[in-house]
């Protein structure tokens, strides 16, 4: 059979996964795709339900913990991320490019096989320990969520909040996972204290469409119960509205009043950003999930970036521009100052902190 009578075989959605392949990462020399061998096996292959992808877990010895980032459009400029790759398997996720500088697939590569820095917390409590640091706040888990599923077993993002405690070491994070509840013990006297900042994502109530888009992520109802415990526990907490998609999160209105219920007094948002591979593998979960929709969904991306899947201008990359854009925007704005979001701003408090000897005594000066 010559390459023009090919017949691919389409793309299927895995369960409890978010890509529907292992695509290759933009470093790779080959790209290879399946398809009909001419044998009458493609029906009889797409009728037998696809096996479940096990997680592996990819032990790493870290040479540094704190990341530094100058982006004008991002409010922290340091951040700690105890995993690479997230179970959680969000579609849209920015971070999953990361992935191919590991000779990995941003696609099911990215929400299979995560890495685990083991020696997150000597790393660093040495580099808290060094005499030129200078205490700012830390954002944890910026490239995957902390309290992914294996954080119950292997405890490493609470090992990190654990030196925060002892440290007195301003922190923020936003997540999707009630794994967070766990280290209220933690969280809630570092909140006290001005320390502690929580948010928590909430792209959609529709727990259908929310089960496709974050397939391992708490639902949404289970989410708002979060933003509740964590306001019952006094830790100042927000909601992140992130990624506005057109024609698929149009419940924001919605969202912003459950949260607000809840107990969230702060709001953010962003619009999809379809970066390297992110673009491939998005295209492949329209394909699979709303195949009718996906034209209609990828003309308003463009609308937003120019034209194109995806534009890194500082000025627009998080909430785009356009008519579109600017329509979101409105929404959000108005939605907000009914509600009385972000009237309070929350600043940490970096003067508390204490460096830490590197034999895990806290220094008295």
């Amino acid at each position: 059979m010559c390459a023009m009578d090919e017949v691919r075989i389409p793309l299927q959605a895995l369960k409890g996964r978010g890509a529907a392949s292992r695509l290759p990462h933009r470093f790779e020399r080959d790209a290879r795709h399946t398809f009909d061998d001419g044998w009458d096996t493609l029906a009889e292959g797409l009728a037998q339900p696809l096996e479940p992808l096990a997680t592996e877990v990819i032990w790493e010895d870290a040479r540094s913990i704190i990341s530094s980032n100058d982006s004008p459009d991002v409010y922290f400029d340091r951040s700690i991320n105890p995993y690479r790759g997230c179970e959680h398997g969000c579609i849209y996720c920015y971070a999953r490019p990361t992935h191919s500088y590991l000779n990995m697939s941003p696609g099911l590569d990215f929400e299979t096989k995560i890495i685990a820095k083991r020696n997150i917390a000597q790393v660093l409590r040495h580099e808290l320990s060094k005499r030129s640091y200078q205490p700012r706040l830390i954002a944890i888990g910026t490239a995957t969520d902390c309290y992914q599923p294996l954080e119950r077993e292997l405890r490493l993002t609470r090992s990190v909040i654990e030196l925060m405690h002892e440290t007195h070491h301003p922190f923020g994070l936003v997540t999707k996972s009630s794994g967070v509840e766990r280290d209220l013990d933690l969280i809630a006297p570092m909140a006290a204290r001005g320390l502690a900042a929580i948010n928590v994502t909430i792209t959609t109530l529709d727990a259908e469409l929310a089960r496709k888009l974050e397939p391992r992520a708490a639902a949404p109802h289970r989410r708002l119960r979060i933003l509740r415990t964590l306001a019952e526990h006094g830790v100042p907490c927000g909601v992140s509205l992130a990624p506005q998609i057109p024609f698929l999160t149009e419940d924001m209105e919605q969202v912003l009043e459950a949260a607000w219920e809840a107990g969230a007094r702060s709001a953010f948002y962003h619009v999809i950003r379809l970066p390297w591979e992110v673009s491939p593998l998005f295209h492949q979960w329209l394909e699979v999930h709303y195949p009718q929709r996906a034209a209609c969904i990828m003309a308003r991306i463009h609308d937003m970036r120019g034209g194109k899947d995806y534009d890194s201008d500082f000025a627009t990359r998080m909430k785009g521009s356009g008519p579109w854009a600017e329509l979101i925007g409105q929404r959000f704005l108005k939605a907000t100052r009914k509600l009385g979001f972000n009237r309070r701003r929350v600043v940490l408090d970096t003067t508390q902190f204490r460096a830490p000897e590197r034999n895990g005594q806290v220094g008295l000066f």
